[in-house]
């Protein structure tokens, strides 16, 4: 479930269209480049985040029960986005934004990196499944195991950027990021059923 979720929030196919969208003009040495800094600069923003994100929370008097009510809560959003493919701003970048990319001549840190694909709904995903694994030494390091997983898939992607809007279309292209969204959906609806639980608003009966 942690693959489907990041594949999910970090979203390859999306990032791999708009990379294309970005690099229409460029030679393939700098598509290769901006791929590989964004994706590095992405990898190591998610691994902090995994691995000193609870610590952070923590510091901040940020309960888990309330990371995982809000993380549910963003995950639904990025979930509902994808199954009627319309746009929250959680997993895009904003018009200005766009705007400012296309004039930029390195786009790897922004907004390829970040928020493309690093961006909050990726952040939160990363910091709740390590949260939920704590204590439990394999689950972390499954977690980050598929987080590696869909950051190779994302690289790949990016380089088959142009092919892959060939071959998929936008069709293709959406029917994989509804299937996607529904599965993002019910488990960001079980988050938040577990972060509620364990608030201790709601009393349990036996």
């Amino acid at each position: 479930m942690a693959l489907a979720t990041f594949f999910a929030t970090i979203g390859p196919l999306d990032v791999a269209a708009m990379f294309a969208v970005l690099t229409a003009r460029e030679t393939g040495a700098y598509r290769r480049t901006m791929a590989i800094r964004g994706t590095l600069i992405a990898g190591a923003i998610l691994i902090t985040f995994a691995l000193v994100g609870e610590f952070l929370l923590s510091s901040l008097g940020i309960s888990l029960a309330a990371l995982r009510a809000a993380g549910g809560i963003l995950l639904l959003l990025i979930g509902i986005e994808l199954v009627f493919a319309r746009t929250s701003g959680v997993t895009t970048t904003t018009d200005e934004e766009a705007k400012e990319a296309v004039a930029k001549d390195d786009i790897s840190v922004f907004p390829l990196a970040t928020p493309l694909i690093a961006g909050p709904g990726a952040m939160g995903a990363v910091i709740l499944l390590m949260a939920n694994q704590e204590g439990h030494l394999l689950g972390q390091l499954i977690v980050m195991a598929a987080l590696l997983i869909t950051l190779l898939l994302t690289f790949i992607a990016l380089l088959l950027s142009g092919r892959l809007n060939q071959i998929l279309g936008v069709t293709g292209m959406h029917v994989v990021s509804r299937i996607m969204g529904v599965l993002l959906s019910a488990l960001a609806v079980q988050f938040i059923f577990d972060g509620i639980s364990q608030s201790g608003l709601v009393p349990i009966q036996a």
